[in-house]
This record gives C-alpha cells, sequence and structure tokens, in this order.
C-alpha cells in the first residue's frame, strides 16, 4: 500500500504527480477532488497516463460526490488507453460508521450513486419532511460521543437506528437491488419565505450537471429570502480556455463576455427548465476566488463546507438579493 503524501490542492499537487510517475497501482482510493485535478493531466501527458492505468483494476472514489461530467471523462481516458472499461466504485459512510457502510459493488454505478449496504449493516429508510433518510444499524455503529449523552441519545432512533442526516432514495423504486443515489443532507435544506423548501442537493446537482464542467462547484442561499440563488466556484482553466488566453487571472476571465454569458446560459437553461422557484436559482455571483482553507470553506477530503462558505461570504450573499442587482449579479432570465 502506498500512501500519496501530497494533496489535491494546488500547492501539493506537483507531489501526487511526481509520485503517481513513479508507483503503477492495481486499485487507486482517492477524493473525488484528486480526479477533477488529474484529469487534465491524464488528458495532455501520454507517459502519465500509460503509468496510470498501466496495472490498475479499480478505480475507488468517496468523501464527496464527483460529478458526471468528470465521470465520464474519466472513463473516456481510461478506454482510450487500456482499450476497455475500468470498474469504478464508490459508497458512503461516516466517523460513526466506521466508517464504511454502503457501497456500489462490481455492478458499477454513476455519479450520485451510493450502492446497498454492506454485509452486516441493517439500512431504514425513513420519511422526513419532504425526503427520505437513510438510518443504519450494524456491528460498525458507535455506541454514542464520549461525554456527551445527550448528543449520544440524540444520535439513533427508538430502535437503535443510527440517524445519518443523509437523504437518500432507490437508483429504481421497484427494483431496489439496484441501489440508493444520494439526495444531499437533510441540514442543507431551507425554506424560502414563502415557505417552500428548497432542496439543496437535487438543484446543486442540476447545476453541476448544466454547468457541463464549467462549474467547479456551487453553494446555494439562503433561508428566508424571496428566491433561491447562488454562489458559483468555476473551473478556471476551462474559462481561460473559453476567453482563449491561459495567462489570464481568474477575475480577467471570468469578466470576459464569452465566459460571462455562457454561466448566463446555465442559469437561463435551468429557468427555462423548470418552473417552481425551490427548482432553480434566479441569480448567481460566480467567485473568482478560490474556497479559502482557512476559513473552513473546504475539508481535507475536498469537499465545500456550505454553511463555512455562506458565512465567510454573507456580504456576497446579501448582493445578491439586493434590490438592484450589481454589474456581476448574473439574472435568470425565462
Amino acid at each position: 500500500m502506498y500512501i500519496d503524501d501530497g494533496k489535491p490542492v494546488a500547492a501539493l499537487f506537483d507531489r501526487t504527480l511526481r509520485n503517481l510517475r513513479e508507483i503503477a497501482c492495481t486499485n487507486h482510493f482517492t477524493v473525488p477532488r484528486f480526479y477533477e485535478m488529474l484529469l487534465p493531466h491524464l488528458q495532455r501527458d501520454a507517459a502519465l497516463r500509460e503509468m496510470f492505468f498501466r496495472r490498475l483494476n479499480l478505480i475507488f472514489y468517496a468523501a464527496a460526490g464527483l460529478g458526471q461530467r468528470f465521470w465520464d471523462q474519466l472513463r473516456e481516458v481510461a478506454v482510450a488507453e487500456c482499450g476497455e472499461e475500468l470498474l469504478i466504485m464508490t459508497g458512503m459512510g461516516a466517523t460513526e460508521t466506521a466508517p464504511f457502510l454502503l457501497c456500489t459493488g462490481p455492478r458499477g454505478a454513476f455519479a450520485g450513486m451510493i450502492g446497498l449496504p454492506v454485509p452486516g449493516v441493517e439500512l431504514k429508510l425513513v420519511p422526513v419532511g419532504e425526503k427520505i433518510e437513510g438510518r443504519v444499524r450494524g456491528p460498525n455503529m458507535t455506541p454514542g460521543y464520549l461525554g456527551e449523552p445527550a448528543l449520544s441519545r440524540n444520535a439513533f432512533d427508538t430502535e437503535g437506528f443510527y440517524c445519518t442526516g443523509d437523504a437518500m432514495s432507490f437508483v429504481n423504486a421497484s427494483d431496489p437491488d439496484q441501489g440508493l443515489v444520494f439526495e444531499g443532507r437533510l441540514a442543507e435544506d431551507f425554506k424560502l419565505s414563502s415557505g417552500t423548501w428548497v432542496s439543496v442537493g437535487p438543484l446543486r446537482a442540476r447545476i453541476l450537471a448544466q454547468g457541463a464542467g464549467l462549474v467547479q462547484d456551487v453553494v446555494i442561499a439562503a433561508p428566508d429570502r424571496p428566491y433561491a440563488a447562488a454562489l458559483i466556484f468555476p473551473n478556471v482553466s476551462l474559462c481561460r480556455e473559453i476567453a482563449g488566453s491561459p495567462d489570464l487571472t481568474p477575475a480577467a476571465a471570468l469578466g470576459h463576455p464569452d465566459v460571462r454569458a455562457r454561466f448566463a446560459s446555465v442559469i437561463d437553461t435551468l429557468a427555462a427548465q423548470n418552473t417552481g422557484t425551490s427548482t432553480f436559482v434566479a441569480r448567481a455571483i460566480v467567485l473568482d476566488e478560490p474556497p479559502s482553507s482557512a476559513a473552513r470553506e473546504i475539508t481535507d477530503k475536498g469537499s465545500i463546507n456550505m454553511k463555512a462558505v455562506l458565512q465567510h461570504r454573507c456580504a456576497l450573499v446579501d448582493e445578491l438579493y439586493e434590490t438592484t442587482p450589481s454589474p456581476r449579479v448574473i439574472l435568470a432570465r425565462r
């Protein structure tokens, strides 16, 4: 087993690339952000691509979701290099489940799929508001939190199932054996001022899918407002490519008319396809600063901490809802 001493962040990824040029793995386990950063290098560097896929049998990611566009690109590169499709697997778990819980298994998967309970784990699906929460019981569950009896009691339901706080649904309700898909965290959802619930997970997924690689990540705002809005973290490399210059600063690339038009098209298309106020974002700001690790906007696993982003960038959230929007706010046209 080899543990990479790099990290999927700009300052340390060169170390990861150096390690991958030296070691041909049989199975590769990492977080989605790694594959998002690795893909451009695999696409343009034949030597790295040959070494990475030379002995590879399994690609496994966890800790966050991998967008379908990145999933498809990873599959295409693998097929082109290996002449066959490699198995891509994922799963779901938590610290409290030590940490394995669900897995997609050898039948393969797609973006958003989390699979079925692993042997020995029971899964119960419980309606919570408009969503379904996954609750679990098994020998790998924690008995509670040290020195926190009240927190420990609240973590389990009356039948002893651990309440994950994760929403999920069947891939196919008539065939549960096909597995489950992740529908977001229950705590992320919020109500608009109209009382309408915004299901953040599915809304984020629609924006990422429509963004087709242009949108790196997105945070949905905000409770008790008249409509949903978004703070978008862009794929700066792709923005520079659209702008026609690899040397532009992020702000300059995002300000290019062609780039801005592409983001506007993403927001407009979603607005046209979805009629309810909770199913699209009426306004958006594309951010020229990446997630801040110092402000805990991004976790060590590479996933976005949405609560931290909304707190750290509260002035931008207010800007989204100004009566007279600023020039950088993108308005959805329907």
